[in-house]
């Protein structure tokens, strides 16, 4: 990301300053650690000092920002626990929506589910990393409407966030896109046969080696940075 000025549309200015500073942090236009101060940010959006406070608050629920003492908000820090408890509870919901999606598969869900796939896909080959969080993000959504798991959804969304931030971490893994495209489509393969325990088994692979990912790029970060 080179530009944060925000630009006007229908939705409110507090809504445009979230979205712009949250895939800021997703996609890494500020490191973890670093310091959001407010004066700078209502430079760079172009808002004021009222919204960018409150943009910060509710990136704080959010699990992205977090306050340090006599700091003052910073850019949350990936802890190699958390990340391991966020992919835990992704094995739990997810895996459990796939299984019930598959069960309950019907022609126009999977049409819907392969669109998606499709636009992720031509996103990974355009490496546009707000493309593939987007359609990923309307994948799983249909995924988990598809099974009527409404609740679960709802779990996840709290952490759409943190695991957005997660994704742009392993989609940079080179070779990451065919690997995941493959665990993918094994995934809406075995919804479309409305095989429960194949779309259980697949899911659960894909997150694991997600999980596997996002630790290792975690790691060499942290290296890199004890190393600077």
């Amino acid at each position: 990301m080179s530009d944060l000025k925000v630009v006007r549309d229908t939705k409110t200015l507090r809504e445009l300053t979230l979205t712009k500073l949250r895939d800021a942090i997703v996609q890494g236009y500020f490191s973890p650690g670093a310091r959001l101060v407010e004066r700078t940010l209502c430079d760079e959006l172009g808002v004021s000092r009222t919204i960018v406070r409150e943009v910060l608050r509710h990136l704080e629920t959010e699990g992205l920002v977090e306050v340090v003492a006599r700091q003052g908000p910073v850019v949350a820090q990936l802890n190699p626990s958390q990340v391991s408890e966020i992919y835990e509870l992704r094995g739990l919901l997810e895996a459990n929506a796939a299984r019930a999606c598959a069960q309950q598969s019907t022609p126009e869900v999977v049409k819907q589910l392969r669109e998606h796939r499709k636009k992720i896909e031509a996103a990974f080959v355009a490496k546009d990393l707000p493309a593939v969080l987007e359609y990923t993000g309307h994948f799983y959504e249909t995924l988990f409407e598809g099974a009527q798991k409404t609740v679960s959804l709802a779990v996840v969304k709290t952490l759409n966030a943190r695991i957005n931030r997660l994704r742009a971490l392993t989609i940079a893994t080179p070779g990451r896109s065919g690997e995941s495209n493959q665990e993918m489509n094994n995934l809406l393969d075995a919804i479309e046969r409305r095989d429960g325990d194949a779309a259980f088994a697949a899911s659960i692979s894909h997150i694991q080696r997600t999980a596997e990912l996002a630790l290792t790029a975690l790691a060499q970060r942290n290296e890199g940075v004890s190393k600077a």
